[in-house]
């Protein structure tokens, strides 16, 4: 599955102009055992984002656009923002600000 970014207003994607929060939150004490619902996470659209993985280290994520089964948007890099997407499934949980 391809992910294909929200065109704006100028015909590009726009990533975030600051980087995200030094440290990470405290994780959530509830996780999902199935995949995170898109109604959940679209309250997270255009807000920076910490994600952990169903595997794997957590990471910032500034989503752009809720599918039904994916998330798109931009991953922090420790140095830049860069377009990425994941699947709903493969997210135990998140927190927005």
């Amino acid at each position: 599955m391809a992910f294909m970014p929200p065109i704006g207003p100028q015909g590009t994607q726009q990533a975030p102009t600051a980087p995200p929060p030094q440290s990470p939150p405290p994780r959530p004490l509830t996780a999902s055992a199935l995949a995170v619902d898109p109604g959940a996470i679209r309250g997270c659209l255009f807000r920076n984002t910490y994600i952990w993985p169903t595997n794997g280290q957590g990471f910032w994520f500034y989503p752009t656009f809720v599918g039904r089964t994916s998330v798109s948007g931009f991953r922090w890099n420790g140095f830049f923002w860069m377009y990425s997407g994941i699947s709903l499934d493969r997210i135990e949980s998140f927190t927005c600000f």
